[in-house]
């Protein structure tokens, strides 16, 4: 399988997104312009993608778009500080790291996120994957729609699509696979979610990454 990839979305398929990972996103805007309850809910704004979603609450307030460089180097600034005095604490999806070590030599391995790519970098050195990834990461830097993301990802590494596997856990990303025609894997521990990717198009499915392991050596044979 050496000629071939696996791309992974971060959330809820390499690590928990926890909420004080969440509120730190929104720490600049409180601190630089004192905006208090600002949407956490991803899927109401235009584009699910850190960048964009900087740019429309700036529009949204009448901000000038040049403040949006100062708004990343703070957010990444607060999580790094929050990471490091341990107000937040990387989660690891049980089996990812496991799962990322058994593939680890015989398929390229990187991520299709829409964090921005240093937050992710922060999030996943904290939590031990992110050499694992970071030959193949890619993220919101950018900007566009997690297909658009995963286009640039499988784009970098040259392969046939069909030599590329997927693995997200949302309807976004359901749509990101199809779309750029490579093989999918919905991923949940959640069954209500997974009959929802299931629902939405995606033919294979797994709620562990031992099933996640086998289902990429299917889809990938040697």
């Amino acid at each position: 399988m050496a000629d071939a990839a696996v791309i992974f979305d971060v959330d809820g398929v390499l690590l928990e997104l926890t909420r004080p990972e969440e509120d730190a996103f929104f720490v600049p805007f409180e601190r630089r312009y004192g905006l208090k309850g600002l949407s956490r809910d991803w899927n109401s704004y235009a584009i699910r993608n850190d960048e964009n979603i900087i740019a429309e609450i700036l529009a949204r307030h009448g901000l000038p778009e040049h403040e949006h460089a100062g708004v990343v180097t703070d957010y990444l600034e607060v999580l790094r500080q929050q990471l490091a005095d341990g107000t937040i604490q990387s989660v690891v999806i049980q089996g990812a790291l496991e799962l990322l070590q058994n593939l680890r030599g015989s398929v390229r391995i990187g991520i299709a996120t829409a964090n921005l790519l240093g937050a992710a970098e922060l999030r996943l050195k904290h939590a031990g994957l992110w050499d694992h990834i970071a030959a193949l990461a890619h993220g919101a830097d950018g900007g566009g729609h997690k297909r658009e993301i995963l286009a640039r990802a499988i784009s970098s590494t040259g392969l046939p699509r069909d030599r590329i596997v997927y693995i997200g856990d949302n309807l976004n990303d359901v749509e990101a696979g199809l779309s750029n025609d490579v093989h999918f894997i919905g991923f949940s521990t959640d069954p209500g979610r997974l009959t929802e990717l299931k629902r939405a198009g995606a033919s294979h499915i797994s709620n562990n990454h031992l099933d996640s392991f086998s289902l990429i050596g299917h889809l990938l044979p040697r």
